[in-house]
């Protein structure tokens, strides 16, 4: 059954506008200076820039009471589909928020209004070139060292684990591949990849079905999947947060079915660390004396929790037939990478103010980066703001989009605060 927005009207004409969309719970908060969630309602401080504004607007859209217009269009748009509205509503209401969102796009692109230029650009290049920067797909692998792959397998078969490492790790942050097989080596863990003939693995397709770009995105779900499932692989691992809930979330989503119903399991980086350090496999030798916070990726965090498949219908008083298991964002991969940072010699942690299923966007999601990069930069700037005020020195994250934002935003303040990937971290500390 393929949703569509008039699916979720209920949800639409039960927002009773609370702002649990905005601000986050204040017994989590020491202050309204970061107390704010969304980062599109604090940059355009209109309600049409809520979730709770976004919501009438669809509803406004399926009965025809309002029509398209560009203004309307960058409204639509301007969200980094970040889900922490969907987070505070479902402390509340459990509406389904971010599905509105996401299908009010959807519905932007049936309609022949969507997406924006900038993002059809990148879409161009993935239905082309099977990456999202529209470069040539025979140098996908050109971080790799076939020395790399197999490696002291200490007993496991290398096919039963596939490393799928993303557009960026490819193409433009390649030491992060090398370091993530690297480090899959020195734990001994064999592994796999899509480097078949033409290379097999394709762009994952997030910034298709972000921009609501489905019919297309479906191609490249059905090619990555027939891949993955050729390999006989029982795991899928990335270093990408983007990757890790794309596989993991929306390839079940768009399909019809439920994440444990993919025939493998999709894991981040962080979580096999964090695996092999429980069973005393690996240990950190190596002393890093650092000041380091954490940023939760939205798609590692709040966004990351299995998908659920439920076909039903909604009864008197809004009751669910069959019950429905809701998604609320907080069983997220969130203590993983604390585990790995607290377990580093000569690391001090601190958390941000915001933080796990409250943590602010990077500003990249949501196809945000490519059509509105200033708000991406000054959302970036706001997260950057809240790691210097704790006295870090060094931000770490655990998917590329964010390191790629947060230094771009560094790099314009000409600040000294470090942007690390915790993968570089890891192999650092080993």
């Amino acid at each position: 059954m393929e949703m569509k927005l008039e699916d979720f009207k209920y949800d639409m004409e039960r927002c009773i506008g609370c702002g649990g969309c905005r601000w986050v719970d204040h017994i989590y908060m020491s202050g309204v200076k970061y107390g704010q969630r969304c980062p599109s309602i604090e940059r355009y401080l209109f309600n049409d820039h809520l979730a709770s504004g976004r919501l009438k607007i669809a509803n406004a859209l399926i009965e025809k009471r309002l029509d398209y217009s560009p203004y309307l269009l960058d409204v639509i748009y301007r969200c980094n589909l970040c889900g922490a509205c969907d987070v505070g509503c479902k402390r509340n209401l459990d509406l389904e928020v971010l599905s509105v969102l996401e299908m009010l796009r959807v519905k932007a692109v049936e309609d022949g209004q969507g997406p924006m230029p900038e993002q059809k650009a990148c879409a161009d290049n993935i239905l082309k070139k099977k990456n999202r920067y529209g470069i040539n797909q025979k140098t996908r692998f050109s971080w790799m060292d076939k020395n790399l792959i197999g490696g002291n397998t200490k007993n496991r078969v290398p096919s039963e684990l596939l490393y799928f490492a993303g557009c960026a790790s490819s193409f433009v942050k390649k030491n992060l591949a090398k370091s993530t097989a690297e480090l899959l080596n020195k734990m001994g863990v064999g592994f796999s990849v899509l480097n078949g003939e033409g290379s097999q693995e394709w762009c994952c397709g997030h910034p298709l079905i972000v921009t609501g770009q489905i019919k297309d995105a479906k191609n490249i779900v059905e090619n990555n999947l027939k891949m993955i499932r050729n390999t006989k692989a029982k795991t899928v691992i990335t270093n990408c947060a983007e990757c890790y809930k794309t596989l993991k979330v929306d390839y079940p989503k768009i399909m019809g079915f439920s994440t444990e119903d993919l025939g493998f399991k999709v894991i981040h980086l962080v979580e096999l660390v964090d695996d092999l350090i429980g069973k005393n496999e690996i240990k950190f030798n190596k002393e890093v004396k650092m000041k380091v916070t954490y940023h939760d990726p939205c798609n590692l965090g709040r966004l990351s929790e299995p998908w659920i498949h439920w076909e039903g219908e909604r009864r008197k008083y809004g009751v669910l037939e069959p019950p429905k298991i809701f998604r609320r964002g907080t069983n997220g991969i969130y203590d993983p990478p604390r585990r790995i940072l607290n377990s580093i010699p000569g690391i001090e942690f601190i958390e941000m103010i915001r933080y796990k299923e409250n943590a602010w966007c990077c500003g990249s999601g949501g196809g945000v980066k490519e059509a509105f990069n200033e708000f991406a930069l000054w959302t970036a700037s706001r997260r950057i703001g809240e790691s210097e005020e704790i006295g870090a020195e060094a931000l770490i994250t655990a998917c590329p989009y964010c390191e790629e934002q947060f230094e771009e935003a560094v790099e314009r303040k000409n600040l000294n605060l470090k942007i690390l990937d915790i993968a570089e971290l890891i192999r650092l500390a080993l």
